[in-house]
């Protein structure tokens, strides 16, 4: 093996072991649980399809503190295999215990890819879902214990995610550029010279996750992409991109755009599947929106067309970071381009 292999291969390691030392405390899992949106969704969805897990056997992928293996569970399913790699397995084993589900729900400790489970499942659940979300690269295990363990004709939940942009103006940004025009009147110095050099540092390459409320969106949202967990490979997780227009609400100034997600559950019994969506528009949830902001905010008026192309890709230094990159034209605008992604801090703690 070269050297330089040897170091990619020990620099995956380094990387999964951060990963899920991330998820081995307490605060995490409970601004998950927490989240109503996301908790009260999977609930609903797992019970709506009771008929499909009533005497199952059932897979949860990175079950955590194993919430979603008791939902199975109180849902009917005959044997639930709540696959967890970090320490907090430990808790979803005591947590299984307390609610008397033991007889029914097994916990393994380990990574999906590296477990052996006694028998091939009916239905795979997973709240795989990171930040823009394909942060954190976790949708590669549900596709592995996918083609490992599912049954033919075996459901997933959720089954299929869906990703949607947004220009946006971000009234705060424009509120700390405008900040140093107003130091005169307070202090006596001028310093609008540094609005330039805060525009560097505040409107940056990075992927800042916030809140985006309905009323700082631009347009409707385009859908660039959808992604169908039957049928979706590792390769094409590697490229996840599509082509987006926008046309504008009115007069503004677009200083960002927004992307968010949306996964879509089965619901055999009722006309209209199940959504959990992380729309500005809708309750906020803790994934927020991924916005990314613009060199310079461009004005528009109404209908000014905004298109381009969003390409999402693993980053090369940590493949379980996402990257996006944006081609994209406002109005009459020359078209331009930029590439985000969100800082790896991890790096920089360790040695």
């Amino acid at each position: 093996m070269s050297r330089v292999v040897k170091k990619r291969k020990l620099d995956e390691i380094r990387q999964d072991r951060l990963y899920f030392d991330s998820y081995s405390d307490v605060t995490i899992h409970e601004e998950m649980i927490a989240d109503h949106v996301r908790t009260n969704t999977y609930r609903t969805a797992i019970l709506k399809n009771s008929e499909s897990i009533r005497g199952k056997v059932v897979l949860d992928v990175g079950a955590g503190t194993g919430v979603l293996s008791i939902f199975c569970a109180q849902a009917g399913a005959k044997k639930v295999y709540a696959v967890e790699a970090c320490s907090i397995a430990e808790q979803a084993q005591i947590t299984v215990k307390h609610n008397n589900m033991e007889d029914r729900i097994e916990v393994i400790r380990g990574t999906v890819e590296t477990v052996d489970l006694p028998e091939t499942v009916d239905v795979i659940v997973s709240e795989w879902m990171g930040y823009a979300l394909l942060h954190e690269s976790m949708l590669n295990s549900v596709l592995y214990a996918r083609d490992k363990w599912l049954k033919p004709g075996g459901i997933i939940l959720p089954s299929k995610a869906e990703l949607y942009i947004t220009p946006v103006i971000d009234p705060v940004v424009e509120d700390r550029l405008h900040f140093w025009y107003t130091v005169k009147d307070q202090y006596g110095v001028d310093m609008s010279c540094m609005s330039g050099f805060a525009r560097k540092c505040i409107m940056n390459s990075d992927i800042t996750v916030s809140s985006v409320t309905c009323e700082d969106v631009l347009s409707h949202p385009a859908r660039f992409a959808e992604l169908d967990l039957h049928s979706v490979t590792p390769e094409e997780l590697r490229s996840v991109k599509g082509q987006f227009r926008c046309e504008s609400f009115g007069s503004s100034a677009v200083n960002a755009f927004c992307v968010y997600f949306t996964v879509t559950f089965p619901c055999p019994d009722s006309t209209a599947p199940l959504v959990l969506s992380t729309s500005p528009c809708k309750p906020e949830t803790h994934w927020k929106q991924a916005v990314l902001y613009l060199d310079a905010p461009v004005e528009v008026v109404q209908d000014t067309p905004i298109t381009g192309e969003v390409r999402m890709y693993p980053s090369e230094e940590n493949a379980r970071h996402i990257c996006i990159h944006v081609d994209y034209s406002i109005g009459e605008q020359k078209r331009h381009s930029k590439t985000f992604s969100i800082p790896d801090w991890s790096s920089e703690a360790q040695p």
